[in-house]
């Protein structure tokens, strides 16, 4: 398997109360996402939806779909949030938010290992074009959000 960590951030000019709440309901997601073809629940969690198990299909901008299982294994209320993958990526998101002004902070940790055999066999020279996809990907979510917030993204 191949080994990616990445580190995204957005900072979107919008009250952390909404940038929470759009980030924590993955349901909506292909309401606003580019990149988000479907989300499947396939089981409930408690209160805050630890324990909950949902299915992701994504699109990308190369002619690839990847399909995943994220389990939610922690969330603080506007701050953290961490789900355990498993699927055709196996691994752990991270999102973490802090309001900084009149912007929120939207930090994700995405350490995952490709299953796919062709993704894992073209690693070693394909692996910057999948970095490059994944930041693609990642740039559809923060534009895409900041105009469902009717905010901006704030460059830095």
């Amino acid at each position: 398997m191949a080994s990616y960590e990445f580190v995204t951030i957005w900072r979107i000019e919008a009250p952390i109360e909404k940038v929470w709440n759009e980030i924590y309901h993955t349901e909506y997601w292909p309401d606003w996402w580019k990149g988000v073809i479907r989300v499947e629940e396939l089981k409930e969690g408690n209160d805050l939806g630890v324990g909950s198990i949902r299915r992701y299909t994504w699109k990308t901008k190369l002619p690839y779909k990847l399909v995943f299982d994220i389990e939610t294994v922690k969330v603080e209320p506007m701050n953290y949030l961490e789900g355990i993958a498993k699927g055709e990526l196996d691994g752990k998101g991270i999102w973490r938010l802090e309001e900084k002004g009149s912007y929120t902070i939207a930090r994700y940790d995405w350490l995952v290992n490709t299953t796919k055999t062709w993704m894992n066999i073209l690693a070693p020279i394909a692996k910057p074009l999948f970095e490059w996809n994944h930041k693609v990907v990642m740039s559809w979510g923060a534009e895409s959000l900041a105009n469902r917030l009717q905010a901006r993204v704030v460059e830095e």
